[in-house]
């Protein structure tokens, strides 16, 4: 794993299952969430007691008791939840470098990923909200802006 330049850490993950919350609020509590430092959150649709539709919130959170809070408090008071279970999981993760870069329709951030050689990376990731405005503000279609970002990152491999 040495080789692979992997980052070896413990996040939290925080769980409820809610089946009684109107789902157009799913889309405004994720979105708290990561604003309040929440690494990630997601949604997956269960079945819970009695045969019952529901939908499992899942979060993952620096192993840290403030961001801990923080983010409990979201869920609490922003869900119909009334507890919530945690647990602390050892991942691993690509080493990670941020770029901006220039294409025809404006500028782009840039995440790229390292896997065995920290100065090339392995593939890049162009950030969705800037490709997303900048195809809203030139007309373009947002796939269009985001292949003329990927193709920008893949052509500056030595600024990483």
């Amino acid at each position: 794993m040495d080789r692979m330049n992997l980052i070896k850490d413990y996040v939290r993950v925080l769980e409820t299952a809610i089946d009684d919350m109107n789902p157009e609020f799913y889309p405004y509590i994720i979105d708290k969430l990561l604003a309040e430092g929440a690494l990630d959150a997601y949604l997956k649709p269960v079945i819970m007691k009695k045969g019952r539709p529901g939908i499992m919130l899942t979060v993952l959170v620096p192993d840290d008791d403030r961001n801990t809070e923080r983010i409990l408090t979201v869920i609490l008071n922003e869900t119909t939840s009334l507890g919530v279970r945690m647990r602390t999981e050892q991942r691993f993760c690509l080493q990670r470098g941020f770029s901006t870069v220039q294409t025809g329709y404006g500028q782009v951030r840039v995440k790229a990923a390292f896997t065995t050689d920290l100065k090339k990376p392995a593939r890049f990731v162009p950030e969705f909200e800037d490709c997303k405005a900048l195809a809203l503000e030139t007309g373009v279609p947002l796939r269009q802006v985001y292949n003329a970002a990927l193709l920008a990152a893949e052509q500056l491999t030595d600024r990483w």
